[in-house]
Parts: structure tokens; C-alpha cells; sequence
């Protein structure tokens, strides 16, 4: 069984920073890509930021030079700075990670059950 769980989440006023954190778990062969996706009340799911194997990264232009996504192959964790956030950044953050379970099964996306970030003063 597997799990991917976010955590790091919270309230922040305009301007403030949070580190979110994902670990996936399990009986894991291998992880491909990793990243993070948000969900505002009333929108669309969309894009935040995506983290490849080889550490190539992909941002939305609206998290350009504020937001950085890292991640540590050793703890299956992938990571969201999130700085000078904006009342528009508050959303549940839902983090995802390609999985192989075993050498020979394709990539399965995996889910978290999503954290909330709140920006207002």
C-alpha cells in the first residue's frame, strides 16, 4: 500500500512564508516526477510546480521567483518554499508523485489528501 501525505500548511498574513512537505511511503520502486497542484474555492485545480527525476523544475508564471519545489530522493519527500505569498496563493495544495511499484509496472500517479494555506491578515 502506498501513501502520500502533505503536510506544513497554515495561516500566514501577506508577505509571510510556509514549506510545504509531501513523503510518499510504501512498497515504492521507484519515483519519477513529483509536484504540487492548488485548488482556490469556486476555481479549477491548477498547476503549481512540478519537480522531474532529474531535478528539472516547472513553475506557474504566477509562483515565478516567489515559490521553490525541491526534493530529497533518500526520504521519497518533495518540498514548496513559498515566499512574499499573496492572498490569490490561498488554496487547498494538493502534492502528487509518479510511482512505479515495481520494475516492470508503469507510472501511477499518487495523491495527497491535500493541505490547506490561508493567506490574509
Amino acid at each position: 500500500q502506498v501513501h502520500v501525505v502533505e503536510s506544513g500548511g497554515g495561516l500566514v498574513q501577506p508577505g509571510g512564508s510556509l514549506r510545504l512537505s509531501c513523503a510518499a511511503s510504501g512498497s515504492i520502486f521507484s519515483i519519477n516526477a513529483m509536484g504540487w497542484y492548488r485548488q482556490a474555492p469556486g476555481k479549477q485545480r491548477e498547476l503549481v510546480a512540478t519537480i522531474s527525476s532529474g531535478d528539472n523544475t516547472n513553475y506557474a508564471d504566477s509562483v515565478k521567483g516567489r515559490f521553490a519545489i525541491s526534493r530529497d530522493n533518500a526520504k521519497n519527500t518533495v518540498y514548496l518554499q513559498m515566499n512574499s505569498l499573496k492572498p490569490e496563493d490561498t488554496a487547498v495544495y494538493y502534492c502528487y508523485a509518479g510511482l512505479k511499484l515495481s520494475m516492470l509496472s508503469r507510472i501511477y500517479d499518487y495523491w495527497g489528501q491535500g493541505t490547506q494555506v490561508t493567506v490574509s491578515s
